[in-house]
């Protein structure tokens, strides 16, 4: 199922007191980021089927800061209304969602698309030199 873009979650940001926080700097961070997506979603109450989906959802994005940009990035965890809300920030270029998946016999190229089908909604804006990729699951 495609993911829907609604232009009400790009503004909103949220306060730290509310939101885990994990910075990932190389790639052997991507395990222990997993392992904190996970940890953080279950004890906010996804379900684990769906803790499988965002911990997927997160690495792919993860993947390519650590592919495409110098800096790492973060990730910011939180739930509200009903929704596991989860930022994947760095300083990287804009993506583009909305594309479809490549070819089977395509080497590259997968992540987003994969992000964009799994999770229930998948929004992106930037803001002071950061990219921010927010997807939402339904809790």
């Amino acid at each position: 199922m495609p993911a829907e873009r609604r232009d009400t979650v790009i503004e909103q940001s949220v306060p730290a007191q509310f939101a885990d926080t994990m910075t990932y700097q190389v790639a052997t961070d991507v395990r222990a980021l997993r392992a904190f997506v996970s940890a953080a979603a279950l004890a906010r109450g996804l379900p684990p089927h769906r803790v499988e989906v965002l911990t997927l959802a997160v690495s792919e994005l993860a993947s390519n800061t650590l592919q495409h940009t110098t800096g790492g990035g973060r990730v910011l965890l939180w739930a509200e209304a009903g929704h596991l809300i989860c930022d994947v920030v760095d300083q990287g270029p804009t993506r583009t969602f909305g594309r479809s998946m490549p070819a089977t016999d395509a080497v590259r190229g997968r992540g987003l698309a994969i992000v964009e089908q799994i999770c229930d909604e998948v929004a992106v804006f930037t803001r002071a030199g950061e990219t921010v990729v927010r997807i939402r699951l339904t809790l």
